[in-house]
């Protein structure tokens, strides 16, 4: 099972003059790589923009742990609204292709 990580590629307000227009893709492959660190998780694939996302991918873990990695990556500071994930495998052809979960979880 893989958890693919769907976020608005959306450009960081307020930047400087000649700033890089995404520095949530790197924190959020920061937070990704210390949970793989710690054991939680394993990052399947280098992140990468598809359309108008940038999709992370997540797996070795449950399907719950692994949409609960979602959730947080969606509410990290600076992560544009409107994250998706999509629950799906490591032989799917294309990105977006299994269950879409609206991202953050809501709180239980």
């Amino acid at each position: 099972m893989v958890v693919e990580i769907h976020v608005p590629l959306l450009p960081t307000p307020d930047l400087p003059d000649g700033a890089y227009p995404f520095p949530w893709i790197e924190e959020i492959e920061n937070f990704l790589f210390s949970l793989e660190d710690r054991g939680g998780v394993e990052v399947f694939d280098d992140g990468e923009d598809d359309g108008d996302a940038y999709v992370f991918f997540v797996t070795g873990a449950s399907e719950q742990d692994l949409l609960a990695v979602a959730s947080r990556v969606a509410t990290l500071p600076g992560v544009p609204a409107g994250s998706v994930a999509v629950v799906s495998n490591d032989e799917a052809e294309e990105f977006g292709l299994g269950r879409r979960v609206a991202l953050p979880l809501p709180a239980l």
